[in-house]
C-alpha cells in the first residue's frame, strides 16, 4: 500500500466521543475547531487548543434558540450537519446545514469564538449539505458543497451568484462526494474532499486547480487516506480538514470511529475527531501516521488546557458548554434557578421514547466510564440514562419508592428489573465496560450496568446489558452515547452528577 494511504498506528481520538465532522481554523498561535450536533441543543460544540493535541470546550456556536430552531418532527441524527469554521478579515465565519424542517444552509459570525454568535444569515442558493467557505485575494467567496459542487456567494448577506457548478465527481466508483473544503495554497486551489460513504468505505481525497473554480486534476495517489479492507482500530476515517501550524508544518483533523466486539464490530462512542501530520510531495499532500495522544506528537511543546472537570454540582445559573438537550433546552423544563445547587427537569412528554423528551447529558468520550446522580423523584419520575436515540436506550428510572431497568431496542421496551427503595432522594449508576467472557465471534463491544449505589458507597447492580444495542451498527444515524439525566414525568430533581473515566 502506498504511503499516502497507510493506516494510522494509534488510536486515541484528540477529541474522544461523538465529535464528528471536525472543521479548524488557526489564528495566531490558537486552534479552534467546531463539529456536528445533529439533534442536541446547543449546537456545534467549538473547542480551543494551542497544540493540536489537547482542545477545550469554549462554547457552543448556536446556542440561543434563534438561532437554532429543532422542532419536534426533526428525527433522532437530524439538525445539524457538518459546519465549516474560518478566519477571514478579523472576524469567524461558520457555515453549517439545518436539515430540520424548512432551515437549510445558514452563516454565522464572531470576533471572540467564544461567543456571542450573530444571528443566522439565511442561505437559500445553497442547496444540499457540507458548505464550505474560500476566499480569493480580492474578496471573492465560493461556496462549495456536497455533490461537489460550487457557486459564488456573499456571506455577509447570503445572496448567491450564477448557478451551482460541478467541480469534481471524486475517485470513480467511489459513491458520496461529500464534506468538500477548498484551500489556496502556493500556486494551486486545492479541493479537500470525502467519499465512500461515513461508513467502513469512507476516506480522503484530493484534486488541485490554477483556479478556485476547477478545473480539477485529481491527485495520482487518491485516497490520500482510508482505512478500508484494514484491521486498523480506527475505521470509517473521513471528512477532514487541513490546517497549516506556524512552524509551517501541515496537520488533518478527520473524524474516525473505534469498532470493538466480535463481528461485524460496533462503534458506541460515535464518530470521533483524530489527528495526523501532513507532509508535501511533488505538489500533493501526504497523510502520516495519525498522532496519538500525547505523543508523537507536534513539533512544539504541548500545551494541556485545564482538567475538564468530570463533577458538576450544578451551583452555576449556566450548564456547562458540554452539557446537550435533546432539540431544545427551555428553562421551563431544564433549569438550576428554581431550586439553587440541584438541576431541576420538569417533564412534558412520556418517556425517553417521546421527541419532546426532556432529558441534559454529556457524550460518552470514553471505551469504560461510570456515572452517578443523587436524584429526589419525590415530586416526578425520571432517572439516569445511555441514550442512542429515541429507539435505543438504557434507563434506570426512580419514582418515590421503587426504581426500575428500562430498556429500548427497536420496537421493544421492557423494564428488566424492578426494586423497593425507601423515599427520598438516593444515587443512580450507570458502569459501561467489558463484557463478560467468554469472548467469541458474537461478542458485543462492552457491557452496561445500571444500578443503585448504597450509603456506604457500594454498588448493587440491578441489570447488565449488552452494548451492541446501543451502536451505530444496531440503531443507525450519525450520532453516538450521550449519558444524561431525564424527567418523564412531573418533575425531578438531582442534586450532582460524577462522570468517571475507567481504565479499559
Amino acid at each position: 500500500m502506498p504511503l499516502q494511504q497507510q493506516a494510522a498506528r494509534a488510536a486515541d481520538p484528540v477529541i474522544p466521543g461523538f465529535h464528528p465532522d471536525p472543521s479548524v481554523c488557526r489564528v495566531g498561535d490558537d486552534y479552534y475547531l467546531a463539529c456536528s450536533s445533529f439533534e442536541y441543543f446547543p449546537g456545534v460544540p467549538l473547542f480551543h487548543s494551542r497544540d493540536l493535541v489537547h482542545w477545550t470546550q469554549i462554547g457552543n456556536v448556536l446556542d440561543r434558540p434563534e438561532q437554532l430552531r429543532l422542532p419536534a418532527s426533526t428525527p433522532s441524527s437530524g439538525g445539524i450537519y457538518a459546519p465549516t469554521l474560518r478566519h477571514h478579515d478579523g472576524r469567524f465565519w461558520l457555515m453549517v446545514t439545518n436539515v430540520a424542517e424548512g432551515a437549510g444552509n445558514l452563516i454565522v459570525t464572531a470576533t471572540d469564538p467564544a461567543g456571542p454568535w450573530s444571528d443566522p444569515v439565511r442561505v437559500p442558493g445553497v442547496p444540499g449539505i457540507d458548505p464550505d467557505l474560500a476566499w480569493e485575494e480580492d474578496g471573492t467567496c465560493w461556496c462549495t458543497f456536497a455533490g461537489v459542487a460550487q457557486v459564488r456567494i456573499d456571506p455577509a448577506t447570503g445572496r448567491t451568484y450564477g448557478t451551482p457548478h460541478t467541480l469534481w465527481s471524486g475517485t470513480p466508483g467511489a459513491k458520496a462526494p461529500e464534506a468538500p473544503h477548498l484551500y489556496r495554497i502556493g500556486d494551486h486551489w486545492y479541493l479537500l474532499i470525502a467519499e465512500g460513504g461515513t461508513e467502513r468505505g469512507h476516506g480522503v481525497s484530493i484534486a488541485r486547480s490554477r483556479t478556485p473554480d476547477g478545473p480539477f486534476e485529481p491527485c495520482p495517489a487518491n485516497p490520500i487516506l482510508t482505512h478500508r479492507s484494514t484491521g486498523h482500530p480506527v475505521q470509517n476515517t473521513g471528512h477532514a480538514d487541513l490546517v497549516q501550524a506556524p512552524d509551517g508544518s501541515w496537520w488533518m483533523v478527520f473524524l474516525g470511529v473505534r469498532p470493538h466486539g466480535g463481528t461485524p464490530g460496533w462503534h458506541v462512542l460515535g464518530r470521533e475527531t483524530f489527528l495526523a501530520p501532513v507532509t508535501w510531495a511533488d505538489g500533493w499532500p501526504v497523510v502520516g501516521e495519525v498522532a496519538p495522544n500525547p505523543t508523537p506528537a507536534p513539533p512544539w511543546p504541548l500545551v494541556p488546557g485545564p482538567a475538564e472537570e468530570h463533577r458538576d454540582d450544578f451551583e452555576s445559573r449556566e450548564l456547562r458548554p458540554s452539557w446537550i438537550s435533546v432539540r431544545d433546552r427551555s428553562p421551563d423544563h431544564c433549569t438550576t434557578e428554581e431550586r439553587p445547587g440541584w438541576l431541576t427537569l420538569s417533564a412534558r412528554g412520556g418517556s425517553l421514547d417521546e421527541p419532546d423528551v426532556v432529558f441534559t447529558g454529556r457524550r460518552q468520550q470514553h471505551l469504560a466510564c461510570r456515572a452517578r446522580t443523587l436524584v429526589d423523584p419525590s415530586a416526578g419520575r425520571g432517572g439516569l440514562a445511555v441514550r442512542l436515540d429515541e429507539r435505543h436506550h438504557y434507563a434506570i428510572e426512580a419514582t418515590g419508592t421503587e426504581v426500575r431497568v428500562i430498556a429500548r431496542v427497536g420496537d421493544l421496551r421492557t423494564a428488566v428489573a424492578t426494586r423497593a427503595v425507601p423515599a427520598g432522594p438516593l444515587v443512580l449508576g450507570v458502569t459501561v465496560g467489558d463484557p463478560p467472557p467468554p469472548h467469541g465471534p458474537c461478542t458485543g463491544p462492552d457491557a452496561v450496568s445500571l444500578g443503585i449505589e448504597r450509603p456506604d458507597g457500594t454498588f448493587t447492580e440491578l441489570a447488565s446489558l449488552d452494548g451492541r444495542y446501543l451502536s451505530t451498527e444496531v440503531a443507525g444515524g450519525f450520532t453516538g452515547r450521550v449519558i444524561g439525566m431525564y424527567a418523564a414525568a412531573g418533575t425531578v430533581r438531582f442534586d450532582w452528577f460524577d462522570y468517571e473515566p475507567l481504565d479499559r
